[in-house]
């Protein structure tokens, strides 16, 4: 395709690197926009994969599909952060790649996140690398062994106490890169969706507050019950983290409260679990929103449209007893369903959420975890 200076307009063809959910999403923004689309996942049931335009089915480092991923699309963005660095490389060769391949360079890999963060002067936690059994850091309180890559939703991490324990968790998760991270006393854990576009400029999603059980989202509320002053000051490091980047597209920039300074947590340029919210309480969802800057647009606008909402996920675990009692959430005129489309069901897998809006954050909170409660028991 011809790949001119500008805004990518419709029907123009937008890649999506990634099937899931997120992809999804994207690709339902996508296409009510008016723009063609092509995703690119080894999976042939991969939920963004089956309302695409076109699916190419391969691995992310096939070269060959990519290089007709390249020939279809006018553009590329990503619904994950780890796509192989060849792939990208080779991809933003022949065509825009949003967010480019140095972003998804820092995002995909915990040490160099870390690194990039502190050496900018970007508030972070007390960690430490663990590349090798010959320089393992001591420990003196609990602390979280993660692995560098590719570990999410709780997956990749143990917790530890001691070097002996650093040692046998570092093992255990198979003596790859990792980092050793100080477990913090948490006030609050804060998520900001930041939309930047080609131009640098940028809009924020007002801060979210978010619960987390076993590393994995569980609740997601605003408005956030902190102090503004905390707000505003999440609102900041999440737009310094942006503009260090460079990114363009979406980027969640996701938080820890401790003694009453924030702290960046992780960092994901794309949109995120904690977003998911916008699909039915904000003028533009997230996912309009990262196809308006991939595409350099103007971004949408970011207002709440309820005086609160609260986001609940739904995990696989919900379908032990078998199917959950749907008419539960959709017979309620404040809720919203959202599944995902995966075909099948595992405990700890992301298969839907529930969005409920209220009067107040409190309110939305009890209501969306009476829903999700009675979804079980039938």
């Amino acid at each position: 395709m011809t790949h001119l200076p500008g805004p990518v307009l419709p029907p123009s063809t937008i890649g999506v690197l990634g099937g899931g959910q997120l992809g999804r999403y994207a690709v339902w923004a996508a296409r009510s926009m008016g723009y063609r689309t092509v995703v690119l996942d080894p999976d042939p049931s991969a939920p963004a994969g089956r309302i695409a335009d076109d699916h190419l089915v391969a691995p992310y480092d096939d070269e060959p599909a990519l290089d007709r991923l390249a020939v279809l699309v006018d553009i590329v963005t990503t619904e994950f952060e780890n796509p192989p660095a060849s792939a990208v490389e080779r991809l933003a060769r022949a065509v825009p790649v949003r967010p480019g391949p140095s972003v998804l360079a820092v995002a995909q890999d915990r040490i160099a996140e870390k690194a990039f963060l502190a050496e900018r002067g970007l508030p972070i936690g007390p960690f430490s690398p663990l590349l090798d059994a010959s320089h393992v850091p001591d420990v003196t309180t609990t602390s979280i062994v993660k692995t560098a890559r590719l570990g999410y939703d709780g997956k990749g991490q143990r917790a530890v106490t001691s070097q002996a324990d650093v040692l046998a968790a570092w093992a255990d998760l198979g003596g790859v890169p990792c980092v050793v991270e100080q477990r913090l006393d948490l006030e609050a854990e804060l998520s900001v969706i930041v939309a930047r576009g080609v131009d640098g400029s940028s809009v924020t999603y007002e801060v979210a507050e978010n619960v987390h059980v076993d590393g994995i989202l569980d609740l997601t509320v605003l408005p956030a019950r902190v102090p503004p002053a905390i707000a505003d000051r999440a609102t900041g490091v999440a737009l310094a983290v942006a503009d260090a980047l460079d990114v363009v597209g979406v980027l969640a920039v996701e938080l820890f409260v401790v003694g009453g300074e924030v702290l960046v947590n992780e960092i994901a340029p794309r949109p995120h679990n904690s977003g998911h919210w916008t699909l039915d309480a904000s003028r533009t969802s997230q996912f309009a929103q990262q196809i308006r800057m991939v595409c350099g647009l103007a971004p949408g606008g970011v207002e709440r449209t309820a005086p609160a909402v609260a986001m609940v996920n739904l995990l696989g675990d919900r379908w032990a007893g078998g199917e959950p009692d749907w008419a539960v959430v959709l017979g309620d005129p404040r809720a919203a369903l959202h599944l995902y489309g995966k075909a099948t069901p595992r405990p700890g897998r992301k298969m839907g959420h529930v969005t409920v809006v209220g009067t107040n954050a409190n309110e939305a909170v009890a209501h969306a975890l009476d829903l999700r409660d009675r979804l079980s028991r039938g």
